[in-house]
């Protein structure tokens, strides 16, 4: 797999995967709504850990920040 997720990406997920655990724990979101939530936040967190989205493949997405040579 090749990388396609830059940081700010990758700190975004985390911060979304995060609220849910919060609004999970505090009663503010249950039932049915939790449970798709709480997939979704796990599927974030491990695209996070893997710097790699497999959505953004069919569409040629990425997010990385392009690599400067050293001619400029």
């Amino acid at each position: 797999m090749k990388k396609n997720m830059g940081s700010a990406d990758r700190v975004i997920r985390v911060m979304l995967a995060a609220l849910v655990a919060v609004l999970y724990f505090t009663n503010v979101i249950s039932g049915t709504t939790a449970i798709i939530l709480a997939v979704l936040a796990i599927v974030f967190v491990a695209t996070s850990l893997m710097s790699f989205c497999p959505l953004y493949l069919p569409f040629g997405l990425s997010t990385l920040r392009k690599k400067m040579n050293a001619k400029g």
